[in-house]
């Protein structure tokens, strides 16, 4: 593991906060959920504040004005206006980001549109660069696509939603989600119908940690029977589950006939927000057996990671020696440690 210090300190994460979420390609959840309420959205990505615009297609933009540096619009609310308007002197923008009138300004001043920032849909969720820099998405991305794209969730709709927070690292959240070690001792649902000790990982290019793991002979899928009340996808793997998860904050279950998300915000270093989104065929009409499942699952998981931040938060804590079925866990363990190195 990595030391305490990464779990436990505030100086720690606001470096997280600018360089592995503003600096990275950071996932602000499903683009059309994001399309209702306005076309006008005011988000957080890391430490910096951005604005994403929806029509006619996705595009972010640094919540700075041109002008003196107000606030475009505050933090966690949205509008649906023709254009974007800064409430301290009323200069506006159009949805593209150029500017379209400057109050009293004899003529616009050239130049002064909008920063916009990097901004990609990939299968229906939205990814955005909040510094501007840094590798392509594509490169970001690596390899991941082929192991997704044959789940087609651009096509599947959220059909269900639950946010937690957990007393718990963001970091120690993605450890526990890479390794199935502990399921024997605390998913006695989960083993019943998939091997712990099953699957393989990938070692792919890419900034993305992910394996397998095998369904169980009598089960078609993740479920406490093991039974699906969904519509099985075409052109996936029936018997198996794939677990990815794309740095630094999005981690992706594909499941046979349904596809799980989990999107990770810090808060605090003892302190993460969880969305976990459930993605169903369109004719899908019963749902509690995965979503049910899983909720189960999840609180079992958090009550671990809430258990293992109060160990790492010890003066007695010390990076423990990783077994051989946590080789995820160290893959996923050193993308963090090598953005720490190549940025100190």
């Amino acid at each position: 593991m990595l030391p305490g210090a990464a779990y436990t300190s505030e100086a720690v994460l606001a470096w997280e906060r600018r360089h592995l979420f503003a600096g990275s390609w950071t996932c602000l959840g499903r683009t059309a959920e994001l399309s209702t309420g306005g076309n006008q959205h005011a988000l957080t990505v890391g430490d910096l504040a951005v604005i994403v615009t929806l029509a006619p297609q996705p595009r972010a933009f640094a919540n700075v004005c041109r002008h003196r540096a107000h606030s475009l619009l505050p933090v966690g609310t949205s509008c649906d206006r023709p254009a974007i308007v800064c409430p301290y002197h009323g200069w506006a923008y159009t949805l593209d980001g150029s500017l379209r009138s400057a109050p009293r300004m004899e003529s616009l001043p050239a130049g002064h549109g909008l920063v916009e920032l990097p901004c990609v849909d990939w299968h229906g969720w939205l990814f955005v660069n909040a510094l501007g820099t840094g590798e392509s998405f594509g490169s970001h991305l690596g390899t991941l696509d082929r192991l997704v794209a044959p789940y087609d969730p651009a096509a599947l709709v959220p059909m269900a939603r639950h946010c937690y927070e957990v007393a718990a690292n963001w970091k120690i959240l993605a450890e526990n989600y890479h390794e199935c070690y502990h399921c024997p001792l605390i998913h006695p649902e989960l083993c019943a119908v998939s091997p712990p000790n099953s699957g393989n990982n990938w070692h792919e290019p890419g900034n993305w940690v992910g394996g397998s793991m095998d369904l169980r002979e009598h089960a078609v899928t993740m479920s406490r029977d093991g039974k699906s009340h969904g519509v099985m996808l075409d052109g996936v793997d029936p018997r198996s589950v794939r677990y990815l998860g794309l740095f630094p904050n999005l981690l992706v279950s594909l499941h046979p006939d349904y596809v799980m998300t989990h999107r990770l915000e810090p808060v605090s270093p003892a302190l993460t927000r969880v969305e976990c989104e459930w993605l169903f065929h369109p004719s899908t009409v019963d749902i509690a057996y995965a979503v049910d499942f899983w909720d189960l699952t999840n609180k079992q998981d958090w009550a671990a990671c809430e258990s293992v931040q109060l160990g790492v938060s010890s003066p007695h804590y010390r990076p423990g020696p990783l077994a051989p079925n946590e080789n995820a866990v160290y893959d996923w363990i050193r993308l963090i440690a090598t953005a720490y190195t190549a940025q100190r």
